[in-house]
């Protein structure tokens, strides 16, 4: 496990983008595994900034994300299709045939959910994959439970991640409570795995995630096994390490 300690939120986005530029740099092909949520929207801006001062070429860049809710389809403003395109596809010179997620509305989830997993093995395999952390140590929508999923699946939320989510949903009736995510077989058989935390309130679950026992549990201490993991966090963040 490698440990990047940063000033601040800016001071880990701009760290995050220069380790993806790098990756594309030296694999104009790669596959990036993507995430959403509020971590990774600072590293995006730094991306879109390095595509358009001519410094980072997404042009045979290939992409997969973590996850996607199931239950609402690209066009919803929620959906990891929206964010994805808002924050960072929109804006860069990506093909978009190159571009994977999940369908939400695909109402056959198992079916989905194969056909992704065949996708990621056609593409030979995650390169990079970018993560963050949920405040209850899941990664993608790999909840703590007895046993983890290896493949992608369907999976039901848990409260904790449905009340940190609810407030990205004016109308919180509408949240879905399930979701599409790689399972931690998909996840650990990254070539690379880069996890980002900014803030005080995850300070205690990276100290329990990557200082403690290694528990399905808290799904994120297995990436403790992982032979080339980066865990890029801000002082916040580490405050209890």
């Amino acid at each position: 496990m490698r440990i990047i300690r940063t000033r601040d939120y800016d001071d880990m986005s701009r760290k995050t983008a220069n380790m993806i530029a790098a990756q594309i740099m030296f694999k104009p092909d790669s596959l990036l595994g993507l995430a959403t949520g509020a971590s990774p929207i600072g590293a995006y801006k730094c991306l879109v900034e390095d595509y358009k001062n001519g410094n980072v070429d997404f042009s045979k860049i290939s992409s997969v994300n973590l996850d996607e809710y199931h239950g609402i389809g690209a066009d919803n403003d929620q959906s990891y299709h929206y964010f994805m395109n808002h924050h960072l596809f929109n804006h860069v010179n990506i093909n978009a045939d190159n571009v994977h997620i999940p369908d939400g509305l695909e109402p056959d989830a198992e079916k989905e959910c194969a056909k992704y997993e065949e996708i990621i093995r056609a593409k030979g395999g995650i390169d990079l994959l970018l993560m963050g952390l949920g405040l209850n140590g899941h990664i993608g929508f790999n909840e703590p439970a007895a046993e983890l999923k290896l493949d992608a699946h369907c999976t039901g939320l848990s409260q904790t991640t449905i009340e940190a989510n609810k407030k990205f949903f004016a109308d919180t009736s509408q949240m879905p409570l399930k979701a599409n995510t790689m399972g931690v077989g998909t996840i650990m058989r990254a070539r690379a795995i880069l996890l980002i935390v900014s803030g005080e309130a995850k300070a205690k679950i990276v100290k329990e995630a990557f200082f403690g026992p290694i528990t399905t549990q808290v799904p994120a201490s297995l990436l403790q096994l992982h032979h080339n993991f980066t865990i890029i966090g801000d002082e916040a963040a580490f405050s209890q390490i």
